[in-house]
């Protein structure tokens, strides 16, 4: 349900980041779908804000790649691009697989993000979350945590950008139950293969997990536009 931001905030900054997480909620839910079409006066109003606020959230969703902007038309959400989409799991892939070699050739006592991930991923089965946004939120952190370990702070932010790119279809993954037993699954296994140093083990089974996902994603992705395609229609 879309609902209005907190206006009691104090600071245009801190109002316009809270328009900003709205909006970024909105579209990673398919609640504002692509082709959707809109005004700075209609969200303005829909929020409870000033339009101040919403134009520097919209700018920013802009330069993010979400939304595109016509002095005629107003805003409108960007299609999909899955051409892109697929440059930039393919730029994921190299940042992790660079960063699993980095851990797999480092000696000594692992990281300690690794332990804190043997902790929530190699866990009994009864122990194991099922909630869809709770694992897709873990997920994206099992990813980062890994490039984040390999002590390359340029590597880590940059995956950190792509992630942003990408979360608007990935986090579709785990609305399929057999992807969140698949998840914890490939993710012990990889677990293991980087702590045991198993270096082309590692990468061979993270490329494959990454692969499957995004074939997962795409598949999902189009059936999700298309309910909500349907939904706004019939609204």
């Amino acid at each position: 349900m879309r609902s209005p931001v907190d206006p009691s905030t104090t600071g245009r900054p801190n109002l316009a980041a809270q328009v900003y997480a709205q909006l970024k909620a909105e579209l990673n839910d398919f609640q504002l779908v692509p082709g959707d079409r809109f005004s700075e006066a209609e969200l303005s109003q829909r929020l409870g804000v000033s339009r101040t606020p919403v134009r520097e959230a919209l700018f920013k969703l802009r330069n993010e790649g979400f939304l595109d902007v016509e002095a005629k038309t107003g805003w409108s959400v960007r299609p999909i691009d899955f051409g892109r989409l697929e440059q930039l799991y393919d730029l994921r892939v190299i940042l992790e697989l660079a960063a699993v070699a980095k851990l797999c050739a480092h000696t000594g006592t692992p990281p300690p993000e690794l332990e804190s991930l043997k902790a929530i991923w190699l866990v009994p089965a009864a122990e194991r979350l099922s909630d869809a946004r709770e694992v897709g939120q873990l997920d994206e952190a099992f990813h980062a945590t890994l490039v984040r370990a390999a002590g390359n702070a340029e590597m880590a932010r940059v995956h950190w950008d792509v992630t942003e790119q990408i979360r608007i279809i990935r986090h579709l993954d785990f609305t399929r139950g057999h992807r969140i037993e698949a998840t914890y699954a490939e993710h012990g296994k990889i677990l293991r293969a980087v702590m045991q140093r198993k270096v082309e083990q590692a990468q061979l089974l993270l490329r494959s997990h990454v692969e499957q996902s995004k074939a997962e994603v795409r598949k999902i992705t189009l059936a999700t536009l298309h309910e909500a395609r349907e939904r706004s229609k019939s609204a």
